[in-house]
């Protein structure tokens, strides 16, 4: 799998009401049309709520 880029992930993820949970995420990506390896990458996150963007990108920098 190849390293997400976190300017790519947000593009993707522009427009979640924050605190949002992976399903929020995923859904939005969808919507985006993001790639399967974003999609991929935010299928492997936690089911915790995350309260910003940073908090996304810090969560799938530690899956990588």
């Amino acid at each position: 799998m190849t390293k997400v880029n976190p300017i790519q992930l947000q593009k993707y993820l522009k427009g979640v009401d924050y605190p949002a949970n992976k399903q929020d995420l995923l859904d939005r990506a969808r919507q985006e049309s993001a790639d399967e390896n974003i999609l991929s990458t935010l299928e492997q996150l936690s089911d915790e709520e995350f309260e910003t963007p940073a908090d996304v990108s810090k969560a799938v920098g530690a899956i990588e």
